[in-house]
């Protein structure tokens, strides 16, 4: 059959207009293992060209290579009559090419805004403002959010649906939709197809991934279908059955969609909740009876997701969960339920484990004797249960990145059975599922249920409820407005009351109007709120020492904590760029005194002005020279950031004891004047370094290098997928973090006077605490420049502190430590609260 639908793909492809692309003998091999073999197919403007597959049929590698985040071990790319001899973002974004990928590819520490001005190119930038372009996206995909909203706080299908907004908004010429209704209710399924329609009646040639066949009839003209790596057939959408297409996808036919549902018995409920309320939905009652499964629906954003995450004990709520006559609290449901979540990127897998341990991570006492764990137990458990859910892996110990997602999904519900759960708590089980693993899932689910274990499922998809649950709540602004049972549960009942419900919002009280509140809560999300606390306990801390020494805060030693606060400051101010970048840099305190010590040589009493300024020269070329070789290890040679920057730091720590045994090399006096002149109590370098300050937050925030940087730290992957040049940046970024490291060192040379190899070294734990303390994440995406200044000075505040109370130096770390939980805890208890 499927050489008889090849046939007639080819007469198709022949017969019809000139293709937009044409993929020619596509082959991908990861290692020696086959992802794509031979793929010759063709797509044309105008038409939308649906993509079928189980997972890991190799669909999604096919569109990574279109759209240049992967590269073809063989074939080639021909776009408009034209061969493309190595696509990549940047130029699949020049061709005209977008791509929705199955997995958003949202940077989730940059605003909405700031997502689309790093996602949309330039071109389709050019004479228009940023802002009305983000409002004109959200609008066209019927989204109602802030721009400033932080885009970690959007739902999965808020992520979905900005994606395809970014993808529209550039008027493709080739538009890759990869299971984009995965995570849509029916009525933004129905915007998202009418959006497709526009498209390709403008010509645009659009390739659309889906699992659902139903999809397919509503939008598709032309359908192919992938196995293993390769088309096993293809024809127009009219001219090919269903089962014609399910025998294709899974190379077997399957009995039915649905396994058939529970015989009526006894309806005595075994787990059953009354009157449950919590954040999103309120006042919910329903009850489970053994062997029944119970659906949850409505459309998406109307407390479905915050019901099912409080049923697994992940929320606090009020009311009474009640399973086999006990009554659970939090505790008790966390212990009782498994959960099986709706993002398997954020909250379903651990991708640094490998497939076993992801499957097995909460169920080991399971494979435990004496607390001795048996691997023969736990290995032959995830193979049988692997096999019940047809879970495609190159083996139980593949990291588990190296599956594909609806494979990924297998191994959550896998994890989930292996529990031996009290109850089953399953959002959006299929989520990105193929058709042949649905069924096996289905299957599981009515086995577990059968045996007397409840289970719960939430679905967006209301022919999915139809077809496995016996009972149905639909929910519409967080209650219950209509429990379906038995016959009465059809896909136009569960809609109908969706859509047709008249219940009310159900509130929150606020002590202040919403705009306020808003705004407070946008300040407290966003990066510059732990500026706040750190200015407090500065101030505090100030007032507090000159109450016991009224020299504190005297125009000198105020002049003095800047002074010293503006060498440590522009050494931070580096370290935040590699925090910024998901990186740490440990060479910056070495370098610093590598950099006094080459100045020492060049910069002296008796030296020409020529001659010491080939000296400031010279620093200037070894800090980037040491921030180059520190980006190219980490990016090229592989190294971890911190094994490259910790390499550099003994390499730069040994070149200055060869050039310097011990401290000499006089800095020239009228060097150390200039640098060290001040205004008032404020040296002037301190205000250089509030500038340079404010000049590197605005370009953080406002400047697509700034935002770029902060996207490489966010999500490297997404990053990468929409067109930045990750390695450009990441090596960019270690050289501007040596470059202000330099001028850390001016700062330091004229404080110390001398060239020492010893001095310096301290400023790597300095400038790291400084950085932490400003608020700056340690994981990337994140940060502030003006947070890092106010901690420096900070720091240096307790240096002088701790000497005016004439306290030991042992308290200096004491309260250093102590200022970075307490700033800390501020912090974190004030974004609570605004939250």
């Amino acid at each position: 059959m499927a050489a008889v639908e090849m046939n007639a793909y080819e007469t198709l492809s022949s017969a019809t207009t000139e293709e937009t692309i044409r993929l020619a003998g596509i082959s991908k091999y990861f290692a020696a293992i086959p992802a794509l073999r031979d793929i010759n197919v063709d797509f044309k403007p105008g038409e939308v060209h649906a993509i079928l597959g189980e997972n890991g049929a190799g669909k999604s590698t096919l569109m990574n290579i279109i759209a240049g985040t992967l590269q073809p071990t063989e074939g080639e790319i021909i776009f408009e009559g034209q061969k493309v001899p190595q696509m990549s973002p940047d130029m699949a974004a020049s061709l005209g090419i977008a791509i929705c990928f199955q997995h958003p590819a949202i940077l989730n520490d940059l605003s909405i805004l700031e997502n689309l001005s790093v996602a949309l190119p330039a071109s389709v930038l050019r004479n228009r403002s940023t802002r009305d372009l983000a409002e004109q996206t959200l609008r066209s995909v019927c989204l109602d959010l802030p721009l400033n909203m932080r885009s970690g706080h959007m739902t999965v299908a808020q992520k979905h649906l900005l994606e395809i907004g970014k993808a529209i908004a550039v008027n493709p010429k080739l538009l890759i939709l990869d299971e984009p209704t995965a995570s849509l209710d029916q009525e933004a399924t129905e915007m998202l197809f009418g959006l497709i329609r526009t498209a390709a009646k403008n010509g645009t040639a659009v390739i659309y991934i889906t699992h659902r066949l139903a999809e397919i009839r509503q939008i598709a003209d032309r359908v192919t279908v992938m196995r293993d790596g390769r088309i096993r057939g293809a024809a127009r959408v009219s001219e090919i059955t269903d089962g014609e297409l399910v025998n294709m996808i899974v190379g077997r036919t399957l009995e039915a969609a649905f396994p058939p549902k529970s015989e009526a018995g006894d309806l005595s409920p075994v787990f059953k909740v009354e009157e449950l309320s919590g954040d999103g939905f309120s006042n919910v009652s329903f009850s489970v009876a053994r062997g029944q499964i119970l659906g949850v629906a409505g459309v998406s954003g109307n407390g479905q997701s915050e019901l099912m995450r409080a049923l697994a004990g992940l929320h606090q709520t009020r009311g009474a969960a009640i399973l086999h006559g006990r009554q659970l609290g939090q505790k008790e449901l966390l212990d009782e339920a498994a959960f099986m979540p709706s993002d398997r990127h954020l909250e379903g897998v651990a991708n640094g484990l490998t497939v076993r341990e992801n499957a097995t991570f909460s169920a080991l006492e399971k494979f435990a004797t004496g607390g001795i764990l048996s691997k023969t137990a736990e290995h032959q458990k995830v193979r049988s249960i692997f096999g019940d859910l047809a879970v495609k892996t190159p083996g139980l110990e593949a990291s588990i990145q190296a599956l594909s997602g609806g494979n990924q999904q297998k191994v959550v519900m896998a994890r989930a059975l292996l529990s031996e759960p009290g109850i089953v708590i399953a959002d959006e089980p299929t989520q990105g599922v193929d058709v042949g693993a649905r069924f096996e899932i289905y299957r599981i689910l009515r086995s577990v249920s059968k045996a007397g274990t409840p289970v719960i499922v939430n679905s967006s998809d209301a022919v999915e409820l139809e077809g496995i649950c016996d009972k149905v709540i639909v929910m519409s602004r967080g209650q219950v407005v209509e429990t379906l049972v038995g016959e009465e549960i059809t896909e136009e009942r569960i809609v109908a009351a969706a859509v047709r419900s008249e219940a009310h919002d159900i509130g929150h009280e606020s002590s202040g109007s919403p705009q306020s509140m808003s705004r407070l809560r946008h300040f407290m999300e966003s990066d510059i709120a732990p500026v706040v606390p750190l200015a407090l306990v500065t101030i505090l801390l100030g007032l507090f020492v000159n109450s016991q020494n009224d020299n504190f805060l005297s125009a000198y030693n105020i002049s003095n904590i800047l002074l010293l606060a503006t060498a440590l400051g522009f050494i931070a101010m580096g370290q935040t760029i590699a925090l910024l970048m998901g990186g740490i840099d440990l060479s910056v305190g070495p370098l610093a005194g590598f950099l006094v010590v080459i100045a020492s040589f060049f910069v002296n009493e008796d030296m020409s002005a020529g001659v010491m300024a080939s000296g400031f020269l010279l620093m200037a070329v070894g800090a980037f020279v040491t921030g180059a070789i520190n980006g190219i290890l980490i990016r090229f040679a592989n190294f971890t950031p911190i094994a490259a920057t910790l390499a550099m730091y003994i390499a730069i720590q040994g070149l200055s004891f060869l050039l310097r045994e011990n401290p000499d090399g006089y800095i020239n006096s009228t060097v150390t004047d200039w640098v060290n002149w001040q205004i008032g109590p404020f040296p002037v370098a301190f205000l250089v370094l509030v500038g340079v300050t404010l000049l590197g937050e605005y370009a953080l925030r406002r400047s697509r290098a700034g935002r770029r940087l902060r996207a490489v730290g966010s999500n490297e992957d997404s990053a990468r997928r929409v067109g930045i040049r990750v390695d450009l940046t990441y090596v960019g970024g270690y050289i501007l973090c040596s470059m202000l490291t330099c001028l850390g060192a001016v700062m330091l040379m004229t404080q110390i006077g001398v060239g020492d190899p010893r001095q310096g070294v301290a400023y790597t734990l300095s400038s790291i605490t400084a950085v932490v303390l400003g608020g700056t994440s340690l994981a990337g995406g994140r940060g502030t420049f003006v947070g890092t200044i106010m901690g420096a000075v900070l720091l240096t505040e307790v240096l002088s502190a701790v000497t005016f109370l004439s306290l030991t130096q042992t308290y200096q770390y004491l309260f250093q430590g102590a200022l970075i939980v307490i700033a800390a805890l501020i912090y974190s208890a004030a974004r609570r609260r605004s939250a």
